[in-house]
């Protein structure tokens, strides 16, 4: 538990007196727990009218001491409700639990949420892992062509893109969240079409209008095999108007060391360490001003910029006699990234009277440039085509050294990616007031979105030398009868391949809820999102791997494509009690087609153009569920059953002759699961919190095999999806004197086995089970806190992905090796 963010001040001495008498009932010790229910809770400061600064005196209030579990409000369905009514499978990590349990990215927080999940981004793993490089995963919808499957949000900013084989989902720093939640199954009716799997939303600390206040926050730790890592932020909240106008500016910086270490290709001797460094900023800007009481205005701005040394791949090949020791990789051509999100926003917020009126318009910018190595996928397949028996030097005799091929095989090639995506966005909704049964037996929302979004992927890929080879071997670069396939342009500047891929996407949707209360215990509730979609898709291509006969080496080609879909919702809501809600629903999901490029007809060996679009693909999602509570809300239980049936599949047919692929729909698959979700508080000072989700997601028939996809037979299991994963933890709280009190906590985490391809042959197809542990002990006094933490406690070094990022055997993706810190909070 973390009581930095605590809102609502309570002397020691209360805290002291409160904990004396607990303790001749319970006969243990009880200390902090009952803040951490304050920290949910989430009460002002207390403190003197007028007064904007930090409150001096604390003050205890009756009742604000309980063993109690608390309710989280969250925004899943656009309102503020109680997370235990709401009729949906959902997650919620509070900001303080992130920083508590160091959660800090997304493979951290899948392991501690039912079914969730992430593999390396693009194509099967191609384009590796490492931050910015995940696609992420929901109760068994996981797809790496097409559209995503599960949505992005930054409050109500959707930072959702396509699935490209150059980068992955964007992933916000978890920084000055109020708390992330995680909504499972279609959430198409409020949240549009890639949100089949469902949506995470990252919802952001707001601006305080009352009080000034100021965290700060460091941590300093050292990783296994690694080096030393720093994280520090702070966050100011200062009132300019009291009741009126508040700034909120956050600013963290924090540095990785890495672990993967580079080894000479000759020796295995280690030349380099921790390459897979990286180096982040984050700045956080929010006004909040409330103009009247009817009317607040709140402008925003995040900007996050991550510099990585390289990904977090190790190779496992043996070199000059033998094997590379853990974590280390050996290659010529280094693979950094630099990833910068800006996402600047507008919310207006009106009190009409009869509902509440809210618009949203945003700017969501995405810029992730990143270098790849391209020896064995460029050089290695050129060398092949370069004929057999030239010699390296002309004029000198030729030999299996000494010839052109080897050489032209061993250069050295790199593969540039520049991706851009921006995308400028308005949603207005007008949301009625909440229910009250002395008014009405309606609630509604209605709303209305709009997207333009534009992406573009810059792919330059030289062969470093090759144009000096040819000169040195005296042939020419253009010749057939020394190069396959040769294009008149050549190689220029030793570039081997040009692509210029430009997508455009535009929605407009019109979305509602309506809730008919048959009685203040059951409602039922009906929903619709009317989508129409646009894609033009322009691709440029040129020099030898854009090579076609037809064309000599030079390809262009514009696609356009469009749709629509009506995508309903139906859900009953029984609140058996106050203290039992059972739900049943029935979704769509959906997610829109789009264009394809035309693949070169004599380099890829085909006798017609592949399709030039693909269309949508669709699914039905069935769940029931409870919410209840138990033993005088001491022990909450979150259970749900679920159902999908997915038709139509967007997948990747790939083309074994090039390398290249295109999308088309083809196949259904079925995914059925469930999630549990207990916390208990047997006693004041111990907390046990236990999720568990299992999926079963399969292929329901053997059209995509039928059509080309390699494994995709019916009863294959869909790739990326864990059958099973767990997480249980349990945090004591005590007291050490008056004026110290403190935590200890523990934490296991438990992913089950999954296939990352359905190709057999595939080095990632199966992927095992796994697990890790953490542990943390702290101790709080007035404002500080300082805590010791233990992450992968075990130091587990599985190899539990085996991304081709370069096309061999070779490559695996480890669990972070054992990181060992210490943190410092303080909140004035």
């Amino acid at each position: 538990m973390n009581l930095r963010k605590t809102k609502l001040n309570l002397s020691l001495a209360s805290l002291y007196s409160n904990y004396q008498g607990a303790k001749q009932n319970t006969g243990t010790v009880v200390c902090a727990i009952a803040a951490s229910s304050l920290i949910l809770a989430n009460p002002a400061w207390a403190q003197q009218a007028g007064d904007t600064s930090a409150p001096a005196t604390p003050v205890a209030k009756a009742g604000a001491l309980t063993d109690q579990i608390q309710s989280i409000n969250i925004t899943a369905t656009k309102r503020k409700e109680d997370a235990s009514k709401v009729p949906l499978s959902v997650s919620v990590i509070g900001g303080d639990d992130l920083v508590a349990q160091h959660i800090t990215d997304f493979a951290d927080a899948t392991r501690s949420i039912p079914n969730i999940s992430f593999s390396g981004g693009g194509g099967g793993g191609n384009a590796g892992n490492g931050p910015g490089l995940s696609n992420v995963e929901m109760r068994g919808i996981s797809s790496a062509a097409g559209s995503a499957t599960v949505g992005v949000y930054l409050d109500d900013v959707s930072m959702t893109a396509g699935n490209l084989y150059s980068m992955g989902s964007a992933e916000p720093k978890f920084f000055d969240l109020d708390h992330i939640e995680v909504l499972r199954g279609p959430q198409g009716t409020l949240y549009g079409a890639s949100s089949m799997g469902g949506t995470i939303k990252f919802i952001s600390n707001q601006p305080n209008t009352k009080v000034n206040s100021t965290d700060i926050y460091t941590e300093v730790s050292s990783t296994a095999g690694g080096g030393t890592n720093y994280l520090g932020n702070v966050v100011f909240n200062k009132v300019l108007k009291q009741d009126e106008l508040a700034l909120r500016i956050g600013i963290q910086t924090a540095h990785n060391s890495g672990f993967i270490k580079l080894a000479d290709p000759n020796t295995t001797a280690v030349i380099a360490n921790g390459i897979n460094n990286e180096d982040d900023a984050v700045v956080r800007l929010a006004l909040k001003w409330n103009v009247t009481k009817d009317l607040t205005v709140t402008p925003s701005l995040f900007y996050q910029r991550v510099k990585t040394g390289d990904i977090d791949v190790a190779y496992t090949q043996t070199l000059a006699g033998a094997a590379l020791p853990k974590n280390t990789t050996s290659k010529t051509v280094g693979e950094p990234g630099k990833d910068v999100l800006t996402v600047p926003s507008l919310t207006l917020n009106y009190d009409t009277g009869f509902g509440d009126l809210t618009s949203v318009t945003s700017y969501f910018k995405r810029n992730f440039d990143r270098t790849q190595d391209g020896t064995t996928v460029n050089s290695s397949y050129l060398g092949s085509q370069v004929a057999s028996t030239i010699p390296a030097i002309a004029g000198t005799p030729f030999s299996a050294t000494n010839s052109l091929a080897n050489v032209v095989g061993n250069l050295p090639s790199a593969v540039y990616l520049n991706n851009g995506v921006t995308q400028f966005s308005q949603e207005v909704r007008l949301l009625s007031k909440p229910y009250d049964p002395n008014v009405s037996p309606y609630t509604w929302l209605v709303g209305a979105y709009a997207s333009n979004q534009h992406t573009s992927v810059i792919d330059n890929e030289p062969i470093f030398g090759i144009n000096a080879a040819f000169k040195t071997a005296g042939v020419s670069i253009t010749d057939p009868n020394v190069l396959a396939n040769p294009v008149s342009a050549g190689f220029p500047n030793d570039n081997s391949y040009y692509a210029g891929r430009y997508y455009h996407d535009t929605q407009q949707a019109v979305f509602g809820e309506g809730n008919y209360y048959f009685s203040p215990a059951f409602h039922a509730t009906v929903g619709a999102r009317y989508l129409k979609a646009s894609q033009t898709f322009t691709r440029n291509g040129l020099y030898y791997f854009a090579n076609d006969t037809t064309n000599d080496g030079v390809a262009h080609s514009t696609q356009s494509s469009s749709g629509n879909k009506l995508t309903p919702k139906l859900s009953l809501t029984w609140e058996v009690d106050k203290n039992n809600t059972l739900y049943a629903s029935a979704t769509e999901g959906f997610r829109v087609g789009g264009s394809n490029f035309l693949l070169p007809l004599g380099y890829c060996n085909l006798s017609s153009a592949n399709p030039t679009s693909y269309g949508p693909d669709s699914l039905w999602s069935y769940e029931v569920g409870n919410k209840s509570r138990f033993l005088n809300n001491t022990l909450s239980v979150n259970a749900d059953l679920f159902y999908i049936n997915w038709k139509n599949l967007q997948q990747a047919i790939n083309i074994p002759a090039c390398g290249y692929a295109y999308n088309t729909n083809v196949g259904n698959a079925t995914s059925s699961g469930a999630e549990f979700e207990i916390k208990f508080k047997p006693t004041k000072s111990l907390v046990l919190d236990l999720a568990v989700g299992y999926t079963d997601a399969t292929l329901s028939d053997s059209a995509g095999a039928n059509a080309g996809v390699i494994g995709a037979v019916k009863g294959a299991r869909v790739p990326g999806v864990p059958k099973y994963n767990m997480a249980l933890t349990a945090q004591y709280n005590f007291f050490v004197n008056d004026d110290i009190y403190g935590f200890a906590r523990a934490a296991g985490h438990w992913t089950g086995a999954s296939y990352g391809a359905l190709d057999s042959t595939n080095p990632d197809y199966q992927r095992p089970s796994y697990a890790t542990y953490d542990a943390s002990v702290g101790l709080t006094r007035d404002v500080w806190e300082v805590t010791l933490y233990v992450k992968n406690l075990a130091n587990n070094q599985s190899v539990i992905q085996r991304p081709q990022v370069q096309g061999t055997a070779n490559e695996v993706y480890r669990i972070s090796p054992r990181n060992i810190g210490v943190s410092l909070s303080a909140k004035f």
